[in-house]
């Protein structure tokens, strides 16, 4: 259960995301008690309020390389409000989740457009060249994959606890999959920092866990 002071922190970075957009003070509350209610939803083990308060920190290390922050920092609050893993179009819903949202807040339709564009290529983990601000969220998203081991590991439980329904032949078939696209890509990184500093531990880790997942 997350703390009072991780909420009272979420919840200041909440504020401070709408600020450009002059959201007055109770219908940002509420908005956010749906977000927390959302995140807090029984089932969820690693995309949780934890992940996204993670990908906000990573943006605020990679926010040089954004055209709009702000933009990027409302896609990462949604990106993941619906998570379902017996469904195939989490991040639809959640694009449409923000889009009403974001719209009851009156964040300008141009920003909306934006925030559910970003939402929806979480869903390949791919951007174009010069679409810095996806590439930005994209790289915070999937930063956990260049973590320490001990908290890779926590990271690959949690997802096995999220897919908890699945055989355990089938996970392991279905996981080794997923990673192997990871492996099978160019780069797994977009922006310069997290190529150079992040792309080894990601491929290392996720060997890693491969070699976990291989019988004997």
């Amino acid at each position: 259960m997350p703390t009072e002071n991780f909420m009272d922190i979420l919840f200041y970075n909440w504020q401070h995301t709408l600020q450009p957009f002059g959201v007055d003070q109770v219908p940002a509350e509420k908005a956010f008690n749906l977000l927390v209610e959302a995140y807090s939803i029984p089932g969820r083990y690693y995309h949780t309020l934890k992940h996204i308060d993670r990908v906000l920190s990573i943006i605020e290390i990679l926010q040089g390389y954004t055209n709009n922050l702000a933009t990027v920092q409302l896609a990462a609050w949604f990106h993941d409000v619906v998570y379902d893993t017996e469904a195939k179009d989490n991040e639809e819903r959640s694009a449409d989740y923000a889009f009403e949202l974001l719209s009851n807040l009156g964040i300008p339709e141009s920003i909306i457009t934006t925030v559910t564009r970003l939402i929806l290529n979480t869903k390949d983990h791919q951007a174009a060249v010069n679409d810095y601000d996806s590439q930005v969220l994209l790289d915070a998203d999937l930063a956990i994959l260049a973590t320490n081991p001990v908290d890779y590991q926590e990271y690959a439980y949690a997802i096995r606890q999220e897919y908890g329904w699945v055989a355990e032949a089938d996970y392991i078939t279905g996981r080794q999959q997923v990673l192997e696209r990871f492996l099978q890509r160019s780069h797994i990184y977009f922006t310069p920092l997290m190529s150079e500093f992040a792309e080894p531990s990601a491929r290392g880790n996720i060997q890693a866990e491969i070699q976990s997942l291989l019988p004997g």
